[in-house]
């Protein structure tokens, strides 16, 4: 009886290993074709994104931008302009993820191919949010200059505050456009953008509530005597 129940366990242990390697005998050529594809699209990725970086450092783009202004905003950040390195790294990673959705595929691994499929949706939203960024400096410093020179030439007053604000105003147009195209809901900048200028009109309060008392009392002196007069 003994023996027989020892036979009987190790025929399932026996079967149950048939059964396992079955399966990875079933399993291994869909692995060795992922790794296959997956290695050949690490290869196509470095090379795409080689020649792409040397397409745009041909093309003088960091240059342009340069001359346009762009760069010292990247200097303040503590980040070197380099728009031919930035496209060969959106490539590349771009490439990597493609392959790897391709493996994914052939391994039969649905949830992850679904993930991968999100991620390359949003890729390009993300190129599309930073060509917005780079177009609103661009555009930004252009106008900065030209109310500048505008305002400089008629001999008015405030041309700086009024370049300034102009600079931030197409910037914060730019930024919120940028945020939007990556899917920020507009309420929420919305209501960050509020929350930002009450806190400005409040701070602007409570400066000219705390040291304006005396030219606030001149300004309704002045406003008194014109009433009076008239």
């Amino acid at each position: 009886m003994v023996i027989e129940d020892i036979q009987t366990g190790v025929d399932i242990v026996v079967d149950s290993l048939q059964v396992l390697w079955g399966e990875v005998l079933m399993f291994l050529p869909s692995l060795i074709g992922a790794l296959v594809v997956f290695f050949v699209g690490l290869v196509v990725a470095m090379i795409l994104a080689h020649l792409v970086e040397r397409i745009i450092n041909a093309l003088k783009i960091d240059m342009f931008l340069s001359r346009l202004g762009v760069e010292s905003y990247f200097e303040r950040g503590g980040l070197h302009l380099n728009s031919g390195r930035f496209f060969g790294h959106v490539v590349y990673w771009f490439l990597v993820v493609v392959f790897l959705l391709a493996a994914s595929d052939i391994l039969g691994f649905q949830s992850f191919s679904v993930f991968l499929g999100d991620v390359l949706d949003y890729v390009p939203h993300v190129i599309i949010s930073v060509l917005i960024m780079l177009a609103t400096l661009v555009l930004a410093n252009f106008l900065r200059g030209l109310v500048r020179a505008s305002i400089l030439g008629a001999r008015l007053h405030s041309a700086k505050f009024l370049g300034s604000l102009t600079w931030w105003a197409v910037v914060i147009f730019g930024f919120t456009t940028s945020l939007s195209q990556l899917g920020v809901h507009i309420a929420i900048i919305n209501t960050l953008l509020t929350g930002l200028i009450a806190m400005f009109a409040l701070a602007g309060g409570l400066a000219f509530g705390l040291g304006g008392k005396e030219y606030a009392a001149h300004l309704l002196d002045k406003l008194r005597d014109t009433l009076d007069h008239n």
